[in-house]
């Protein structure tokens, strides 16, 4: 008897090492490489029921970040027993941000011109496309054509037009790195003059949500993506940009299949703010003055947790408006910038109105607890109710580098 109770818990003993010892592989690739902890979140054990803890043995490590911009290396652990990995502890005041939720029109001019598109031309040698045949590609960005630099759509098209059939030496940047393209414009068949079979865009304009600013310095974030041109999907590349007050006037409900969409208009030319940053994260600049909001706290991501939230978002006139959803999905791994939230909308004045997450949302604020804990980003295709989500803090930390 007692030889099988032994047996018994042999076996078991051995299955609970195995799947302790898969929990902490997975860990490993999930768990980021860094935390931002203050006094207020410092004891944040076990994270999300994952039984995953910090120990810092041997030294005080409250007292060790209590100084100011100091980071501290701990060890994470699966049910206190089992080391994950080393991560890194960053010590940060707690960040108070006013938070937004309402629409902005922003106007951007690319750094260059960029290629958007090609088609056949009718010239004198026959029908075809110069363009695409030399080389010169879709997401192309042209900075200078035979040494003259291009800002423009005249630009460039004052330039093959006066060509007169000469070989053009095209400067792109491709990739973020620099590339050269001979480019021979051709007459057109009627002789009327020359071109080479290409679309080129200069600027963009759109409409956004405004997601938070820092009160102290006016660095604002908005959108939780990047703004992309709408014909190769790529970030738009500029050099100056600037938002502007908008107003939301009409709602495309969305449906399985097909993404909804907010329509507004600019309200006046008076600008917003300056546009220094468009990356994958979102839209980040200055704001020229303060704009009405709410003041809380920013939690970082080991403050949030599965279940009840609320977004501001705004989907008609200027006023944001609070809508309830459930934070289904956390993911803390730093694989993705932009998706370490699934969110659903479960709100039904919301659902009625724009059956859940549409365009034009993006940027919407995310808060659970009375703190900001990240923005609105994607709506899923086949399910407007769901989309994703974004930390707050990955805003905040590209934010920062608008300073």
């Amino acid at each position: 008897m007692l030889y099988k109770i032994y047996k018994n818990f042999t076996v078991v003993f051995i299955a609970f090492i195995i799947s302790a010892m898969s929990c902490v592989f997975v860990f490993q690739f999930i768990l980021p490489e860094k935390f931002y902890v203050s006094d207020d979140n410092f004891d944040f054990t076990p994270i999300k029921g994952n039984f995953i803890t910090f120990e810092a043995s041997g030294k005080n490590a409250r007292q060790v970040l209590s100084q100011q911009s100091s980071s501290y290396t701990a060890t994470a652990r699966f049910m206190g027993i089992f080391p994950i990995k080393e991560v890194s502890l960053n010590y940060t005041d707690e960040k108070i941000v006013t938070v937004c939720g309402t629409p902005f029109g922003v106007k951007m001019f690319t750094d260059g011109v960029l290629v958007v598109g090609f088609s056949k031309i009718k010239t004198v040698t026959g029908n075809h496309c110069p363009a695409s045949e030399s080389g010169l590609l879709e997401g192309d960005l042209i900075k200078s054509i035979d040494g003259t630099n291009v800002f423009t759509n005249e630009d460039v098209a004052q330039i093959i037009e006066n060509s007169e059939g000469k070989t053009l030496e095209f400067l792109l940047e491709r990739n973020n790195k620099n590339v050269t393209v001979d480019l021979t414009p051709e007459m057109l068949e009627d002789k009327s003059g020359y071109k080479a079979g290409f679309w080129v865009r200069d600027s963009s304009a759109g409409i956004g949500t405004l997601t938070f600013y820092s009160p102290e310095n006016l660095l604002f974030a908005g959108l939780g993506h990047a703004v992309c041109d709408v014909d190769t999907g790529t970030v738009l590349p500029f050099s100056s940009g600037e938002i502007v007050t908008a107003s939301i006037t009409k709602i495309e409900k969305g449906v399985s299949g097909k993404p909804g969409e907010l329509s507004g208009v600019f309200n006046g030319k008076e600008s917003l703010g300056i546009v220094k940053i468009n990356n994958e994260t979102g839209l980040y600049g200055t704001l020229e003055y303060e704009i009405e909001g709410i003041e809380m706290p920013l939690a970082y991501k080991q403050d949030i947790y599965e279940g009840s939230a609320v977004i501001l978002s705004t989907v008609d006139g200027t006023e944001a408006e609070e809508y309830d959803i459930i934070i289904e999905k956390i993911s803390l791994s730093d694989d993705s910038l932009t998706k370490n939230m699934v969110i659903k909308v479960v709100d039904e004045e919301l659902l009625e109105l724009t059956g859940g997450i549409v365009q034009g949302m993006s940027g919407s604020p995310i808060v659970q607890d009375g703190k900001l804990v990240g923005a609105v980003t994607h709506v899923f295709v086949n399910d407007p109710t769901k989309g994703y989500g974004i930390f707050a803090e990955n805003m905040l930390e590209m934010s920062k580098k608008c300073g």
